[in-house]
């Protein structure tokens, strides 16, 4: 059957017109409701995981600040321990060589008093030699001595005592108690930082009083004079000196750990 011309346009245009309605038909956009969620929700978990991650940090950096703080705190605290005890320790120390010598002091006093009733007594039975005194006849020296030791030792007054030791070293310089009283002002002047004028103190005693019982204690203190002038080598040479000398002596064990540091 043969088509007519107008019949061919009509089919035509259908066919035209299906044509275009596929194409539309595949063009159009397919949304996936379910897709879309699924990435909403995936946003919204990431964002909670990274403030919770943000807000575990902040508070580790609080603990850390907090537990520093403590740190120094406990720092200072342990500084301030220290300080006390090193204070403690030296104020013991000072004391301790109060004592000693306060202690030798009076031993000295007993044998002299015990040496000179043992000499009245001995002279009615018979001669006995000569015996070196160590204290003095003579009322006004023992008078002066006794004054001047009793400034430091009784009354803690220690400018008065300083003069009244130059005094005597001044009026008596022969004195039975001479290196008793050149090593009670060495020391004196040590004690106030005075360490040149305490130095020819205690010199006097190591050099001139060669047989005194003061003369380790003056040798001790010269060589921490020394230590404290920063002349290591003298201070070595002062306390091998003295351990050599007088092995045994008070002074001596004092001297041992002090070179021991300085070793």
């Amino acid at each position: 059957m043969k088509l007519t011309l107008s019949n061919r346009a009509v089919l035509f245009g259908l066919i035209l017109t299906a044509s275009t309605s596929v194409v539309l038909a595949a063009q159009a956009p397919v949304i996936d409701v379910s897709s879309a969620s699924s990435e909403k929700q995936n946003k919204g978990s990431l964002t909670e995981q990274l403030a919770n991650v943000e807000r575990k940090l902040d508070s580790r950096n609080r603990a850390q600040v907090n537990i520093q703080s403590q740190l120094d705190d406990l720092q200072n605290q342990v500084n301030e321990l220290r300080g006390v005890t090193e204070l403690h320790t030296h104020q013991l120390s000072q004391v301790l060589e109060r004592q000693r010598e306060l202690y030798q002091e009076l031993d000295r006093r007993v044998s002299a008093a015990l040496q000179s009733t043992s000499q009245a007594a001995s002279t009615t039975v018979v001669n006995l030699p000569a015996v070196t005194k160590n204290y003095s006849d003579d009322l006004t020296e023992n008078e002066a001595y006794d004054k001047a030791l009793n400034l430091v030792l009784k009354d803690k007054r220690y400018e008065q005592a300083i003069s009244e030791f130059h005094s005597f070293n001044k009026a008596y310089p022969q004195s039975t108690y001479a290196p008793n009283s050149h090593y009670w002002l060495g020391q004196l002047l040590f004690n106030k930082g005075k360490l040149s004028e305490a130095e020819q103190e205690f010199s006097i005693v190591v050099e001139q009083f060669k047989d005194s019982s003061k003369r380790p204690d003056a040798l001790l203190k010269l060589a921490m004079v020394a230590q404290q002038q920063k002349n290591d080598n003298k201070a070595k040479q002062l306390y091998r000196q003295l351990l050599s000398e007088y092995p045994e002596s008070t002074s001596a064990q004092l001297a041992k750990p002090r070179l021991n540091k300085l070793n």
